[in-house]
């Protein structure tokens, strides 16, 4: 009994220090790998506002790289680095210099010098045709990836998935371009079939499950759908239904930061321009499985840009031509800048907002927005014109022009189109851009607007004479809608002058109007606009106020000291919700 007693001490003993030996044994094989992810970036290498010609402080991929390199000091050998796309479109080097012509291009050799290991492709990249997408496939060192997008013949246009190694693991990368890409580039891509996201994940999944350990899927989408509310065609969140064992999703398009576990798929999104990077910590055991995923997106403003990117040749040489084109506005056919300034602003072009956060130039017929359309109405030879202000400070001020205050206040390298509509259509689509206001209510001292309508959504109309009542819901506040003196009737045909994103992704894909392009502009918008101001040396600010605000009554005898109090801080910026009286005197606020 004492024999057996000792016996089972010692197999005891022994069976715990072979467990604690497989505990320490597993401990020692576990390993975590690192993905990061930039998104968004849109040609942003310097950390550089061309237009402003100043240095940022938070922002650019010359910042990315230096907490990139600080994470491979961390975790050596077993970093991933993906791209989400939406890379080579959005500032004056990518848009106007380099998409533009052949040969290398700066951000190519940045992405290739940071050593990237895949990009999944943005919508923006087919701004400028596929042409562009093939120059940067034919020089990337990495992958370009769309495992949802094919030529419509069923050929492959982009690789749907890639596999790298680290540490022994094989980590499958699929990419995912966003598939409403026909809606804003229409012709564009006709060549090509987008299917969703969640079906070009899948199909890539079930391709490459069983040849690596784990799969991370990086899709230019946001979470929710941007549109088709009921399919979800463009919505991440149908990734991780279509595909539950995928536990590392990577974001983007929509420009908001997103930190979330879903099931058990952590989810990551960061902000554009480079302002955050996203990481995913992979824990995995002696297996090569799973035991934990953690994300945590990083803020960049702390990170000095690296002077290793800023000194590559091509970069140094791509942002000291940029400065240059800036400054004049064109490059000649052999790579040469011309500088100088072509024009001169007799007077600041943006009134000043009364309240601050509130912008002027969406409350009220402005100079600006009367300059693009009546440059858009003499190039066209329409009887109407719609434009946007793609942000709401877009200004002109007084003094010299350069190339850079006409990409301030028109940022996209849009064309124009002609098109044929009916005059219920024109209304249809001028109640559309009407949407963007808030409806107005007793009480109420300012305007405010509808949150999920952006600026760059808000047309303004040119050759007609309207009014907006805001006391009446969207759908019904144009009034007084005339042309040339006489009110507008449903069957009444007008030439439309409108720009191609524009027509692609609000007039054709909501169907506003039926009408095709009868004509599309050889030159971008902003060339227009540069060649106008050529021709007339000095420009002033004019405004022929066809359009009004109406159905709103914002006075009150409180109304100076509530804007007092916004614009000294002490009131929050009524942007989506109107300053009430009403509601500010239930709160104590004022008297």
């Amino acid at each position: 009994m004492k024999r057996l007693r000792i016996l089972f001490a010692v197999l005891a003993i022994f069976t715990a220090s072979l467990t604690q030996g497989a505990a320490k044994s597993a401990a020692q094989a576990s390993k975590t790998i690192t993905v990061l992810g930039t998104t968004d970036m849109h040609g942003n290498i310097w950390g550089y506002s061309y237009e402003d010609n100043k240095e940022t402080t938070n922002n650019g991929i010359a910042r990315v790289y230096s907490y990139i390199e600080s994470v491979r000091k961390e975790n050596p050998g077993n970093v991933v680095l993906v791209d989400n796309g939406d890379t080579f479109q959005g500032t004056i080097l990518t848009d106007d210099i380099y998409n533009k012509q052949e040969g290398k291009h700066p951000m190519v050799s940045v992405l290739n010098f940071m050593k990237y290991d895949a990009m999944a492709l943005g919508n923006h990249e087919y701004n400028f045709g596929l042409g562009l997408i093939k120059r940067i496939q034919a020089q990337a060192n990495f992958p370009i990836l769309g495992a949802n997008v094919r030529y419509a013949n069923g050929k492959e246009f982009a690789k749907p998935y890639t596999i790298v190694k680290r540490a022994g693991v094989r980590i499958g990368i699929i990419g995912l371009t966003n598939p409403d890409v026909p809606r804003w580039d229409g012709e564009k891509v006709d060549a090509l079939k987008f299917e969703s996201v969640a079906q070009g994940a899948k199909t890539a999944y079930d391709a490459i499950k069983n040849k690596c350990d784990f799969v991370i899927a990086v899709a230019h989408v946001g979470f929710h759908p941007e549109y088709d509310e009921d399919h979800g065609t463009d919505a991440g969140e149908t990734i991780l239904k279509a595909c539950p064992d995928i536990k590392v999703l990577m974001l983007g398009h929509a420009h908001v930061t997103v930190n979330e576990k879903v099931g058990g798929a952590q989810v990551l999104a960061c902000r554009n321009s480079g302002r955050e990077v996203a990481r995913f910590d992979i824990t995995l055991d002696a297996r090569n499985k799973i035991t934990n995923v953690t994300g945590t997106i990083v803020d960049m403003k702390d990170y000095a840009p690296s002077e290793a990117i800023r000194s590559l040749p091509d970069v140094k040489e791509a942002h000291e031509k940029t400065i240059a084109f800036v400054t004049g506005g064109t490059v000649n056919n052999d790579g040469t800048v011309s500088g100088g300034v072509f024009g001169t602003a007799s007077a600041d072009f943006q009134p000043k907002n009364e309240i601050r956060g509130i912008p002027e130039g969406k409350l009220r017929d402005t100079a600006v927005i009367d300059l693009i359309n009546k440059v858009q109405l003499l190039n066209s030879g329409a009887d109407v014109s719609a434009a946007a202000l793609f942000k709401d400070t877009s200004d002109i001020k007084a003094g010299p022009i350069n190339y850079g205050n006409i990409f301030d206040i028109y940022k996209f390298d849009n064309t124009l189109y002609l098109v044929e509509v009916t005059g219920a259509e024109l209304k249809r689509y001028m109640e559309w851009s009407a949407a963007c206001y808030n409806q107005w209510k007793p009480g109420d001292i300012s305007i405010s607007f509808n949150p999920e309508k952006p600026g760059y959504l808000y047309d303004m109309f040119a050759g007609v004479d309207y009014q907006i009542d805001l006391s009446k819901p969207a759908g019904e506040r144009i009034v007084n809608l005339t042309f040339k003196g006489k009110p507008v009737v449903g069957d009444q045909r007008f030439k439309l002058a409108v720009n191609n994103y524009r027509y692609s992704s609000a007039l054709k894909t909501q169907k506003l109007v039926e009408g095709k392009r009868s004509w599309e502009s050889s030159q971008s918008i902003r060339d227009m606009l540069v060649a106008y101001i050529k021709e007339h040396g000095t420009i002033s600010p004019e405004v022929d106020d066809n359009w009004s605000i109406t159905g709103v009554d914002l006075s009150s005898p409180y109304r100076d000291e509530i804007i007092k109090m916004v614009n000294d801080g002490k009131l929050d910026v009524p942007y989506a919700k109107s300053l009430n009286v009403d509601e500010l005197k239930a709160k104590g606020i004022i008297n």
